[in-house]
């Protein structure tokens, strides 16, 4: 091989280590995104979104979703940190994607924004459907409501809901409440109770329903009322996010900048929730919000400062850790009053709701049981919408030695006195048996 041939060649693998390793756990925001398309048209009519993911430091590269040279990983590599997968009519993906493919994206870390609509391919609603959403399945079914559809001169079947039953979870949705309801015009689904990863963000109001449009009912729906999922979200147990909307047209530019008046209503708002709601819950799809991570776990006995090899039975000792969550920019102290540590063997021992100074630091203390093996010090912390943290460290426990008993126990004062008043009976009977006629 050629001097050039072996400069190309380390410059490849060094380009191939950049891509790879967009995803800092130092800096989540630093991401590469890879968007997949039905047309290069929507691109355009969906522009705001995009550029207010390109505003915030996320690079996105657009293909078409049937592009033969698509590719998700090179050499056992990940190119991309996320994908945005906005091809609800795709049935067949180009290159070497499938659904299979996509679940593996997300199996191993990576985060996942699903957009369908009323036209969507089995495909579509095959990842969906792995991801624990359920689209309905009558094919030309769309969410009709008569009492909380949006008021418009050309809408006549009323598909175009007008939604404000959002999730209650300021680190999902933001601080900031969103004042005007949100414009859907698609499928609904639904979630499995039973799957507490899944999470619907924006449900139906009550009076909704799950039917083709265009034709009379002849029996009833299967989806009805709050039960419907508008747009549901998923945090995997390996922290990964997945979003899935049943409308693609909840993201464009048209739903961005309209108008909005909600059946039953006076109030007329200007624009509708659908930018403040979309780039909020993409904030924290895309771990700009929520995303923890635990440092400096220490634990020592009281009034010393290294950490031990091994405890004795009845020591007192402290631990402490410190948790920050990512603001987009920078590492915040997160502030909780809900972070508890176990000291564990089979079961836990010891269980202590952790005291925090508002900086991050959370701390407690506790004397190690009266019990000697091997013990682990964790915490497992899992809250609504935030990054679950699983910390463990291992530390033996020791009885006491020959040596460090105390030479005479309160406690057993009975039974010294016992012993020593048989030994003094034993002794006065012996005199007087000897010695006495």
């Amino acid at each position: 091989m050629s001097r050039a041939q072996a400069l190309l060649t380390l410059i490849t693998f060094l380009l191939i280590a950049i891509l790879c390793s967009a995803f800092s756990p130092e800096n989540p925001t630093d991401r590469k995104i890879l968007v997949l398309l039905d047309d290069l048209s929507i691109k355009s009519s969906h522009s705001l979104y995009f550029q207010s993911l390109q505003t915030r430091g996320f690079d996105l590269d657009f293909k078409l979703a049937d592009d033969p040279k698509i590719a998700l990983q090179r050499y056992g590599q990940y190119l991309y940190d996320a994908l945005i997968l906005f091809s609800p009519t795709i049935d067949s993906l180009g290159g070497s994607l499938n659904a299979a493919a996509i679940l593996d994206f997300v199996d191993s870390g990576h985060d996942l924004i699903l957009a369908a609509d009323a036209s969507a391919s089995d495909l579509i609603r095959e990842i969906a459907t792995e991801c624990g959403v359920d689209f309905d399945e009558d094919q030309t079914a769309m969410v009709i409501d008569h009492t909380s559809f949006a008021v418009s001169d050309t809408e006549g079947d009323h598909t175009l809901i007008a939604g404000d039953s959002f999730i209650q979870s300021d680190v999902i949705l933001g601080r900031e409440k969103i004042k005007a309801p949100v414009l859907f015009k698609g499928i609904g689904h639904s979630v499995n109770p039973a799957n507490s990863l899944v999470l619907k963000v924006l449900s139906a109001s009550p009076s909704a329903y799950s039917a083709n449009p265009k034709s009379k009912l002849s029996t009833p729906p299967t989806l009805t009322g709050s039960a419907i999922g508008l747009v549901s979200v998923v945090q995997a147990r390996n922290n990964a996010r997945v979003l899935i909307s049943g409308s693609l047209s909840m993201f464009s530019n048209r739903f961005f900048r309209s108008g909005l008046q909600k059946a039953g209503s006076t109030i007329n708002h200007e624009r509708s929730g659908n930018e403040q709601f979309v780039t909020e819950i993409s904030k924290w799809v895309f771990h700009e919000r929520g995303h923890l991570k635990a440092v400096n776990v220490r634990h020592h006995k009281v009034g010393e400062a290294d950490e031990p090899s091994i405890y004795r039975i009845n020591d007192d000792l402290e631990y402490s850790l410190e948790i920050y969550e990512w603001s987009g920019t920078s590492w915040e102290p997160y502030v909780a009053d809900d972070v508890q540590v176990q000291f564990y063997m089979m079961s836990p021992y010891v269980l202590k709701t952790m005291s925090t100074d508002q900086k991050g630091v959370y701390y407690t203390s506790f004397k190690v049981p009266d019990v000697y093996g091997v013990f682990q010090f964790k915490v497992e912390y899992e809250k609504l919408g935030v990054t679950s943290l699983s910390l463990a460290k291992q530390i033996p426990v020791r009885p006491f030695r020959h040596n460090e008993y105390e030479r005479f126990i309160t406690a057993a004062f009975p039974y010294y006195g016992a012993s020593f008043s048989m030994m003094g009976g034993f002794f006065l009977f012996s005199l007087v048996y000897l010695y006495h006629k």
